[in-house]
């Protein structure tokens, strides 16, 4: 670990503790050169997967455009915004658990579609007649149907 403040190669370890949530390590090192302490902090790094889209572009997962989509079909809805975080941590959960490099919109749209239908029944249907591009009164009829026969089971 190079010094932050000299540049110097060589660092000594003279603590190391692991944080209160045990999710990253913290080290405080003194320069060999300059005898200067900093910390340094050690985190798992996980990848989410490259979304590859239908017509063949591939971009970075974003978090931010996600929870875009689900607010956008929860809008006026009464779905807590702790409830949204949780859906998005199911769905990024899910994406991570995969260990696939790559992912189809698809696959991603679908998930999207489970947790909005646990979340709220008129938010799925908002969201199902975009992402399956209703064009018929009786695709949103059907959709409804099975919201309703799904919800008596």
């Amino acid at each position: 670990m190079k010094c932050p403040y000299c540049h110097h190669d060589e660092t000594q370890v003279i603590d190391t503790r692991i944080s209160e949530e045990g999710d990253s390590i913290r080290r405080r090192r003194r320069c060999s050169s300059c005898d200067k302490r900093f910390t340094t902090y050690e985190r798992i790094e996980l990848a989410m997967p490259v979304i590859v889209k239908k017509n063949g572009s591939r971009s970075e997962y974003e978090s931010s455009k996600l929870r875009a989509s689900l607010m956008l079909a929860l809008r006026k809805r009464p779905v807590s915004a702790e409830a949204v975080d949780t859906a998005i941590r199911h769905i990024e959960e899910k994406l991570l658990a995969s260990g696939e490099r790559e992912i189809i919109s698809g696959h991603l749209g679908e998930l999207v579609m489970r947790e909005l239908k646990r979340l709220d029944k008129i938010a799925y249907i908002r969201f199902a007649s975009v992402y399956k591009s209703f064009e018929d009164v009786s695709e949103f009829v059907e959709a409804i149907q099975e919201v309703k026969k799904n919800s008596r089971a």
